[in-house]
């Protein structure tokens, strides 16, 4: 706004300017007196303003007809193209308006418009180059998809637009659902740009889709070299990339490699849950004991859950529940506070038969902290105090519809999974998944909870008749938890009160913030 002001006051006072100075002209007595040789010339002031306008014209004109005639000289003496090059001058200055006005309509939208003008801009340019990527685009506003890709292809033949036209064509696969054509493409755009932060996009994507680890692996390297990823965003995701290796070496027998690329994972993210646990397998297989508690206590003590527990009781798997209680404290004290750990101690206790002190580790959890999990503990404590059934029953209809805790959850799409994956399998987003405690739906069923194998034993059937419907709806929810528990429940009461993995959450968005977020875990 102020800048329109400010040229229209300069507007304004050019115009009163040449007002006042013609106007001093015009006013202005006496003539201008011009001679050459015996002749003379007089003219009024505004007279000789006029000629010198007209000298100039006349010397403009003269100066572009000698150019013609110099190209006409040129082309009889045998060059043909100065003749083409003076005309050509003109119909590259349409042909690069029309460029632009073709440009200007694809960004505005209007595909008329940009149409028309890019058609005449091909007729005008000779450079195929500088058209047929605006074409192939006003195609594809035109929803002529073929005739796009012919200019996509046509663009291969150049080496300045070879790169364009691979991209183009990738896009195309992309919206088709033909990925691995896509990927092909994607390697090849690669391959000419290795900075180009799109390509690299597509690329790791596909890659991570189809579970080339080592693929993904390469283009994550050529992402943090470009820059276009911070440094520990790179390293988080390198972590990823080599557990996701480790897994698919281990499944395919190849136990070495797995070791290998589980402990450089590991040493990549100290804390990333999922590494941790399978780098605990390989420090056993290498007979370190030591190492893999160190390494288990090292992510306990940043994420406490239930897989590192269940790594840490595999370190010695045949100790009794007393000897099981004394080692666990070190690593329930890395964290004590957390609920994790408060619930392991509660377990640890409820197999070693000490209830007091099971009570005494599960504190308020139950009521501050109602989860499936700490409830069923209640009610295990419950019933080896020797409660009433009722009281047990209380915990156990208390557990049927209470949440069932931290899960691993896709912070794109909010999926739950049964394990940590390093690609959500509803979005295909990699490493979206976050240890979090998912909104609460009251329909959870104890048949699909995370109760864990600790309580032992089965609550006595209750063979009295129902006296009222509540009270058969009650026994009813009373054998539904009671079956749920029993299914759950161990061979005997010396097994190690480990966690099975159930479904858990770990959050994490994808762009900016779910880069930031990841690498704030590392």
């Amino acid at each position: 706004m102020l800048w329109s002001l400010i040229k229209i006051f300069i507007f304004i006072g050019l115009a009163a300017a040449l007002t006042f100075g013609a106007a001093q002209i015009l006013e202005t007595p006496g003539e201008v007196k011009i001679a050459f040789g015996s002749r003379e010339v007089f003219l009024s002031p505004i007279g000789f303003l006029i000629s010198i306008l007209v000298l100039l014209l006349a010397a403009y004109l003269l100066i572009k007809l000698m150019g013609l005639v110099a190209a006409v000289f040129h082309f009889l003496m045998g060059d043909e193209t100065a003749l083409t090059r003076y005309f050509s001058r003109g119909r590259e200055r349409r042909g690069f308006n029309a460029l632009t006005d073709a440009m200007i309509g694809v960004e505005s939208g209007d595909a008329k418009f940009a149409k028309k003008n890019a058609t005449k801009a091909e007729k005008l340019l000779s450079r195929t180059e500088a058209t047929q990527l605006v074409s192939a685009r006003v195609a594809e506003m035109d929803g002529d998809r073929s005739k796009a890709q012919t200019y996509y292809k046509d663009m291969l033949a150049n080496d300045r637009t070879r790169f364009v036209g691979i991209k183009g064509l990738m896009d195309q696969k992309l919206a088709d659902g033909d990925r691995d054509t896509a990927l092909e493409l994607a390697k090849k755009a690669f391959a000419l740009r290795p900075g180009n932060e799109s390509v690299l996009r597509t690329l790791f994507d596909l890659q991570s889709e189809k579970a080339d680890w080592a693929g993904a692996r390469q283009t994550l390297n050529a992402s943090v070299h470009a820059k276009l990823l911070p440094r520990d965003v790179g390293t988080r995701r390198d972590a990823v990339l080599s557990l996701a290796d480790a897994r698919v070496a281990a499944a395919a027998g190849d136990t070495a490699r797995a070791n290998t690329a589980a402990l450089q994972a590991n040493k990549l993210a100290p804390t990333f849950i999922p590494s941790a646990a399978m780098a605990s397998a390989a420090h056993l297989a290498q007979n370190s004991k030591r190492r893999a508690a160190k390494t288990l206590t090292t992510a306990w003590t940043a994420n406490p859950h239930p897989d590192l527990a269940a790594a840490y009781a595999a370190i010695e798997p045949d100790e009794t529940p007393a000897a099981r209680r004394a080692r666990f404290a070190k690593l329930t004290s890395a964290a004590p506070n957390d609920p994790e750990s408060r619930l392991l101690l509660a377990e640890l206790a409820l197999a070693d038969e000490d209830f007091p002190a099971a009570r005494k580790a599960l504190g308020d959890l139950p009521e501050s902290n109602p989860t499936t999990r700490s409830l069923a503990v209640m009610a295990a404590i419950e019933r080896g105090q020797g409660a009433p059934d009722a009281v047990v029953r209380g915990w156990l209809a208390k557990a049927l519809n209470a949440s069932r805790g931290p899960q691993w959850i896709c912070g794109k799409c909010n999926h739950v999974h049964e394990a940590w994956e390093p690609v959500c399998d509803n979005c295909g987003a990699f490493d979206t998944l976050d240890w979090k405690t998912p909104p609460h739906s009251g329909d959870t069923g104890l048949a699909q909870s995370a109760m864990l194998p600790l309580i032992v034993g089965s609550l006595e059937e209750d063979t009295r008749p129902a006296t009222s419907e509540t009270e058969a709806a009650s026994a009813r929810a009373d054998a539904t938890a009671e079956d749920a528990v029993t299914d759950e429940a161990p061979a005997s009461a010396g097994t190690a009160p480990v966690h099975e993995p159930n479904t858990r959450t770990w959050f994490q968005d994808d762009d900016a913030a779910a880069d930031k977020g990841a690498a704030n875990r590392v």
